[in-house]
């Protein structure tokens, strides 16, 4: 992923509940409007928190990190049976052309958000496919997070995933995150 990695030293930050204080289980279940022949992908998984909430619910689930140290860690709390771990970067996936119903990212949009990145994804989504994004907004109130300099608008981002090809069907601004829904155009 693209500008920077989260310390697999302070992993164990990832699997905090309050976590949930940014996207819900709920929420993110809601956005991504799932069912179980759903094939989807966690771009910047981590240990799996939100990986986790979402593999139930669906027939396939990539956890994709560039971290293969994420991936053991995920592996030695217990990966459900249906989650198969990607090391990758989001600009290059080993997945094949429209593979993917739907793919999320909750709080790693900065660290891969490029051309490249969203040419890929636009690539592995099949048409009408779903990417739901939370992330920590440049405009944000709050202290956790990036540094400001590394996150971006909800406008860049909304305007990025237009020129990548996609149709942004929901957007909204939080204090500290913004929501982005879209779906890759026909």
């Amino acid at each position: 992923m693209g500008f920077h990695t989260f310390d697999v030293d302070r992993a164990a930050d990832l699997e905090d509940p309050s976590r949930y204080r940014f996207c819900s289980r709920e929420e993110l279940l809601s956005l991504l409007a799932l069912d179980s022949s759903t094939v989807v992908a966690d771009l910047g998984s981590g240990t799996g928190f939100y990986t986790d909430d979402v593999a139930p619910y669906v027939d396939t689930c990539y956890a994709v990190d560039v971290q293969s140290e994420m991936h053991d860690l995920y592996r030695e709390k217990g990966l459900p049976e249906n989650v198969e771990t990607v090391t990758a970067n989001v600009d290059d996936l080993p997945l094949d052309d429209g593979a993917l119903d739907a793919a999320f990212s909750t709080m790693t949009y900065h660290e891969y958000a490029s051309d490249e990145s969203l040419a890929e994804l636009h690539r592995v989504l099949r048409p009408g496919g779903r990417l739901v994004t939370v992330d920590w907004s440049a405009d944000g109130e709050g202290e956790d997070g990036p540094p400001r300099a590394e996150r971006f608008s909800l406008g860049d981002a909304v305007s990025t995933l237009g020129d990548a090809g996609f149709t942004v069907t929901h957007a909204e601004t939080r204090r500290e995150t913004f929501v982005c829904v879209a779906r890759r155009s026909e």
